[in-house]
């Protein structure tokens, strides 16, 4: 039996990835979490030129762990998007699950696995053996026959921090700031959200991946945690500003949730132009159950340049999800009438 001891190439051998899907539209899909695993499950339906940019200020769970112990970039988005990206066969399906795993508390007190998934280590394994983030998230790409690459928005670690409106002892209200993902996620109605480090440097190959697009697609996602920061980092705003690419705003199925308490899908788009004033859309994606005064979105899509379009996306059930195949029918219209 022998050990591998020396270095990965930063580029995984040619034929890795998967090939077997006729190449469509370019198109760079921009978020977080759940929301952006749900558009990249639609898109890898559409295309095989596909593209995720992930945010990286996750501080909570497994990922805030490793980002703490190592000093990596929070792995836990990145992984998502990679497990959306995992094509629908027996190879597809059985590494998403392992990807997916989270270990469960062992006998022994403390256990160093306990609640860290599976792929949240082999990516940080990877960006130890080869000292680069991109390369690792390409061999893990190569690994798992992902439709489309996946990078992160910045190539170091950021931080989310926020102003939340609490009412003090003696009755007054005032601003608070607090930091970190977790917290602003849950903070209720955010008065003001900030990236830390202001001015770190976004990753390269996204915005190369942004200028060369054919369509760039933003949310959904937690609105403050997820889709704003991809245009609070300077370089990737500016990207996202002025690249020749089409751009698609997809909208939540909930607008009140923790982290927007009591917002509105109008007011949803007032916090992208109030944060971009610069940055427009071309069109705004929503469910009509999620937009209950069709006239007031209308309007806030107008002053953004959007036009709206609106379809049935979210899946049959209680929760507020979207449905791949629904979302893939929206996506496929919008790039067919563009």
């Amino acid at each position: 039996m022998s050990l591998f001891t020396g270095a990965l190439p930063l580029v995984p051998p040619a034929g890795t990835a998967a090939t077997q899907q006729d190449k469509g539209p370019n198109v760079v899909a921009l978020g977080g979490g759940h929301g952006l695993s749900a558009s990249l499950s639609a898109l890898r339906l559409l295309t095989s030129e596909l593209t995720a940019i992930v945010t990286v200020a996750d501080d909570g769970g497994s990922s805030g762990r490793l980002r703490d112990e190592y000093g990596v970039l929070p792995p836990g988005d990145l992984r998502m998007a990679l497990s959306a990206l995992c094509d629908d066969t027996d190879w597809g399906r059985t590494w998403r699950d392992v990807m997916q795993h989270r270990f469960r508390p062992g006998k022994g007190p403390g256990g160093s696995l306990d609640d860290h998934a599976t792929g949240n280590l082999l990516i940080v394994t990877l960006w130890e053996l080869l000292g680069d983030a991109v390369a690792g998230l390409r061999w893990a790409g190569a690994l798992l026959g992902a439709r489309g690459q996946v990078l992160p928005m910045s190539t170091e670690p950021l931080t989310i921090e926020g102003d939340v409106r609490v009412t003090a002892p003696d009755g007054t209200s005032q601003l608070q700031t607090i930091q970190g993902q977790a917290r602003c996620a849950v903070a209720g109605s955010l008065e003001q959200v900030r990236l830390l480090p202001e001015a770190a440097p976004a990753c390269a190959e996204a915005l190369t991946a942004i200028e060369l697009a054919d369509w760039v697609i933003l949310g959904p996602g937690s609105w403050y945690t997820s889709v704003l920061p991809h245009l609070l980092l300077p370089e990737m705003r500016q990207a996202l500003c002025h690249t020749p690419a089409k751009r698609c705003l997809t909208m939540n199925l909930a607008t009140d949730t923790k982290e927007t308490s009591g917002m509105t899908a109008a007011d949803h788009l007032h916090v992208l132009r109030r944060y971009a004033p610069d940055f427009s859309v071309d069109v705004v994606l929503a469910d009509p159950a999620s937009v209950p005064d069709r006239q007031e979105f209308e309007k806030a899509a107008a002053m953004i340049g959007a036009e709206v379009v609106l379809g049935k996306v979210g899946a049959s059930g209680r929760r507020p999800v979207h449905d791949p195949l629904r979302l893939a029918t929206a996506y496929n219209d919008i790039f067919g009438n563009s």
